[in-house]
This record gives structure tokens, C-alpha cells and sequence, in this order.
């Protein structure tokens, strides 16, 4: 029997603390303020980020380093630091092996388009292959940690997040952004000063999993304990989508002038990676839940996205020849 959503979002009962009303409503919706208080909220968090750039920028040689996945919300991201901010950016791309194939070209399209220096590294395939083929198996992770993304996304993303953060300790770059959706980034995190101290707890949850998988190939992606020596050097992390309006058809509309065009072989909640696809598949296997639902459910109560759409990007099965393509490649039974 299917779990019974939200009458409201689309958070199923299933989801680890929900609970429903008489009328079917989950527990999130009620603790809602409402729109006008997310808005006074998120004008706050503009203000502070405003406040930070004019302080910050121009004091090396870049202002910002951005996580550009190649996906439509980093692209998004970029376009505005760069024309919204004039902010002088580099952008760093983790290749993980399983890029669509339009990707690379969605990439050179929008750098190129905005004049914005560009890394692409690409970690050990072989040392990859093994934390993934892992996470397919079995759990590396706590399963708090895993209510938000799939045991997959979770070791992919904690290898990104470490490679820009050293990248911008190691060039004094005052900002790393990312570009998650308002769904995705809590607004109360979505800009927040990196410090030594939280530093050492979070890189040690995720990166032991990893060195205990690979061993000493994860630890050039990971702070060394050089870098741990000058808190002033470490960056904020930033989420500009979470305090600045976000509508997916605008988003779209807007990179689609700057040459991004959407791959045709993702599952329908990336437009990224096609290694998404197992990690969803997966992770439904192991909670009974699609990974994207809450940060669905959050977008849906927010009014950023209708409900029907929502529904329908968490009922669309994953694609049975991406999904057969990466098992496949990762060389999984």
C-alpha cells in the first residue's frame, strides 16, 4: 500500500518525524509561518549578504568560488553573482563519471558566456567507483544523515563540498556558493561563516567512511591540518537561491539565453548527473521514500512549485537504461 502524502505538500507519512492532523496535514506545514514571514526573513538574509560583498570583494583575486555542477540551479546561481553582483568568480566543476553528455557543453557555454574562469577536476575514477559501488550496497552513513539525499549523493556531494572548500582556503576566496534550491538550503544556513571547530566535526563524519573505502585517496580532497591553523582564512558559505526568488520556469527561461540547453538523459529531479538516478533508486529500496521529497515538500509549501508538478517528478520511475548504464560502469552485481 502507497503512504498516505500530505493534503497539503507532499511529504508522505513515512518520512522520518512527520506526523498528520485530522485533516491530513503534515507537521511542517503547521509549523509554517506563512509567506510574509519568509519574505521578511529572506529580505534579512539579502541585506546580510549584501553587506558581506561590499566588505569582502575585491580583496583577492576572486570574490567568490562557485560549485558549478553544470545543472540548471548552479548555472542560474553563477549567471546572477556574476551579472546581478559584478562579482569576479571561479568556478569549479567535480566530474564524477557519470556527467550527461550534455553537460560539458552546458558548462563551456555559460563560462564562456560570462567570461568566468573555470577548474574541472576529475578525483581517481577508480578510488570513485568504489565509495559509489559501496553506498549502492550498504549504508556508509547514519540514517539521519541520509533523510535528505541518497547514501550516493551524500559521498559525492561531501567530496565536492571538500574540494571547493580547500580550493577556496588555499586562494583566499571569501565566498564558496552553491546553487541549491530554497528546498534544499535551510534558510537560517543559507549563509554561514565556515570555522575550524565545526570544521573538524563535519569532515570527520564524512571523510572517515571514505578513507576507511579508499584509504589514502579521498585525503588530498579533504583539509589537511595546515589549513585548520587561521580561522579568518575560511570562507562563507553562501546559498543565493534561498533568500532571492526562485521559479523553475524562470530559471529555466533565463539560462536557456545564455546557450544551456537540458540534457535528455537524467532521471527528472537532476539535470546534472545520471549517477542520480541509482542513488534514488536505492535509497526508495532501503526507506520507502523518493530522497527529493522533502526538499519537494519545502518548495511546494513555499510556493515555489505547484503540487501536481512536485507529484509527478517523485512518482516518474528512474530510467531502467541509465540505471543499467551506471551499474554497469560502477561493475555492480
Amino acid at each position: 500500500m502507497a503512504a498516505r502524502i500530505c493534503s497539503r505538500c507532499v511529504l508522505p507519512e513515512n518520512f522520518p518525524g512527520v506526523v498528520f492532523d485530522a485533516q491530513g496535514v503534515c507537521n511542517y506545514c503547521r509549523d509554517f509561518a506563512g509567506a510574509e514571514d519568509l519574505e521578511s526573513k529572506k529580505s534579512e538574509y539579502l541585506r546580510k549578504f549584501e553587506s558581506l560583498l561590499a566588505d569582502k570583494r575585491g580583496q583577492g583575486d576572486y570574490d567568490a568560488l562557485m560549485c558549478y555542477s553544470g545543472g540548471k540551479d548552479s548555472t542560474y546561481t553563477l549567471g546572477l553573482l556574476k551579472e546581478r553582483y559584478g562579482l569576479r568568480m571561479l568556478a569549479v566543476t567535480v566530474d564524477n563519471g557519470f556527467l550527461p553528455r550534455q553537460t560539458p557543453v552546458n558548462i563551456r557555454r555559460v563560462v564562456e558566456h560570462f567570461g568566468v574562469d573555470h577548474i574541472l577536476f576529475k578525483p581517481n575514477f577508480q578510488a570513485l567507483k568504489t565509495i559509489f559501488s559501496a553506498c549502492a550496497q550498504r549504508s556508509l552513513y547514519p540514517a539521519k544523515t541520509l533523510e535528505r539525499a541518497s547514501a550516493i549523493c551524500t559521498a559525492c556531494m561531501s567530496i565536492v563540498k571538500a574540494v571547493a572548500l580547500r580550493l577556496a582556503v588555499e586562494k583566499e576566496i571569501p565566498f564558496i556558493a552553491f546553487g541549491w534550491s530554497p528546498g534544499q538550503a535551510p534558510l537560517p544556513s543559507c549563509l554561514m561563516k565556515n570555522n575550524s571547530r565545526m570544521l573538524r566535526m563535519t569532515q570527520k563524519v564524512v571523510f572517515e567512511p571514505l578513507q576507511a573505502l579508499v584509504g589514502e585517496a579521498v585525503r588530498p580532497y579533504f583539509l589537511e591540518e595546515r589549513h585548520f591553523q587561521h580561522d579568518q582564512a575560511f570562507p562563507y558559505n553562501v546559498h543565493p537561491l534561498a533568500f532571492l526568488t526562485y521559479r523553475e520556469d524562470e530559471i529555466l527561461r533565463s539560462i536557456q539565453g545564455w546557450g544551456w540547453e537540458a540534457p535528455g538523459d537524467t532521471d527528472p529531479n537532476s539535470t546534472n548527473c545520471q549517477l542520480n538516478s541509482l542513488g534514488n533508486l536505492q535509497h526508495r529500496r532501503q526507506f520507502g521514500y523518493n530522497p527529493y521529497v522533502f526538499e519537494l515538500a519545502k518548495l511546494v509549501r513555499e510556493g515555489n512549485l505547484d503540487r501536481a508538478e512536485a507529484l509527478a517528478k517523485l512518482d516518474a520511475p528512474e530510467n531502467e537504461q541509465i540505471v543499467a548504464a551506471v551499474r554497469e560502469r560502477l561493475e555492480l552485481p
